[in-house]
C-alpha cells in the first residue's frame, strides 16, 4: 500500500482531472498561523484542515495535548472537506509532512486506504515551479462514512511495558528524550525504554523522506528489523504519526501511542528518564 505522492504524480491527477481532495494541515508547534499561511497561498484546490481543532479534541491530562476526536466528529470534519467514499485524498504541509501525517494516520485508522502524503509537500510543490493560489476553497459536502481500528494502537499501560518484548520509539527532538528541555509538557525526559528516534531524521534536506534503503538502514540502527513489534510515541501524537508512516515506507508495521509524552509526563505515577540511554 503506497504511503506517498510525489508532485508530479498529483499535478498529472489533477490535470487529468481525476478526482482527487487535496488536503492543507499546515500546522506547527508555537505556529498557530496556519490558515494565514494558506490564506496567503495554497495548492490550486487545496482544503485548509485546522489540526488543533478538527484532528484533535480539546486537551486532557488524561488523554494528551492532542487527543484523538471521536469517529463521529472526525467523520463530520472529513465531509466538511468534500471526501466521498472511494476519493483519493492527498495531504500535505509545509513542514516535511510533520503535521500532515496526523490526517494521513487518521484517515487510514479510519479505513481509508488511497490516502497519501505529497512527498516534500508545499516546498517541493514551489520547486516544480506549480501554481498556487490564495484565498478560501469551499468544497462541497462529502458523503464519506468513516470506521475506526485500521491502524495499531497503544496505551500508556502498552507503551509502560513495551520495551520488555519490543521497540519503542520516541519522535520528538533528541533534546526533550534527553530532558534538556521540555517546552510544553509538566516533566522532561522520555518514557523509560524508550529510544531516540527523531522524526526529522526520516527526510533528506528538501524535506521529502529518506529512500527505502536509507529509512530501512536508519530503523534498523534503532532496533527494528520487523521481528519484534515496534510502537512510536513523540509530544502529543502528532510528528510520531510521521514516524509511522516512515516505517512503513521502510516496510515496517508499527502502533501508535496517541496520548504520547504529554499524556504520559501528566500522571505523577508514571516514571520519566532522562539523559541519552533509554533507561528502564
Amino acid at each position: 500500500m503506497d504511503t506517498i505522492i510525489d508532485v508530479a504524480g498529483l499535478n498529472a491527477r489533477m490535470a487529468a482531472g481525476q478526482r482527487t481532495v487535496v488536503l492543507d494541515v499546515r500546522w506547527a508547534l508555537g505556529d498557530p498561523e496556519g490558515r494565514r499561511h494558506y490564506l496567503k497561498e495554497h495548492i490550486p484546490g487545496a482544503v485548509y484542515v485546522d489540526l488543533p481543532t478538527q484532528l484533535a479534541d480539546p486537551a486532557d491530562p488524561g488523554r494528551g495535548r492532542h487527543p484523538l476526536p471521536s469517529q463521529a466528529r472526525f467523520q463530520e470534519a472529513a465531509r466538511s472537506w468534500g471526501i466521498c467514499d472511494g476519493d483519493v485524498v492527498v495531504a500535505y504541509d509545509d513542514a516535511g509532512n510533520t503535521s500532515a501525517a496526523r490526517m494521513w494516520w487518521m484517515l487510514r485508522n479510519a479505513g481509508m486506504r488511497t490516502v497519501y502524503l505529497l512527498d516534500g509537500g508545499l516546498a517541493a510543490w514551489r520547486s516544480a515551479g506549480l501554481p498556487l493560489e490564495s484565498g478560501s476553497v469551499e468544497p462541497d459536502t462529502g458523503d464519506v462514512t468513516l470506521a475506526d481500528g485500521g491502524m495499531a494502537v497503544t496505551d500508556a499501560d502498552g507503551a509502560a511495558g513495551w520495551s520488555d518484548g519490543g521497540v519503542l520509539l520516541d519522535a520528538r527532538a533528541g533534546e526533550r528524550y534527553r530532558g534538556e528541555v521540555e517546552p510544553v509538557d509538566p516533566r522532561a525526559g522520555h518514557i523509560p525504554g524508550a529510544v531516540s528516534a527523531p522524526t526529522t531524521g526520516n527526510l533528506d534536506d528538501d524535506g521529502r523522506f529518506l529512500p527505502v534503503e536509507k529509512l530501512r538502514e536508519r530503523f534498523a540502527g534503532l532496533g527494528v528489523d520487523g521481528t519484534a513489534p515496534t510502537a512510536v510515541y513523540c509530544g502529543s501524537g502528532v510528528t510520531a504519526s510521521h514516524e509511522v508512516a516512515a516505517l512503513e515506507i521502510a516496510g515496517f508495521s508499527a502502533a501508535l501511542f496517541p496520548g504520547s509524552f504529554s499524556e504520559w509526563s501528566n500522571d505523577a505515577s508514571r516514571q520519566v528518564a532522562t539523559g541519552a540511554d533509554p533507561g528502564t
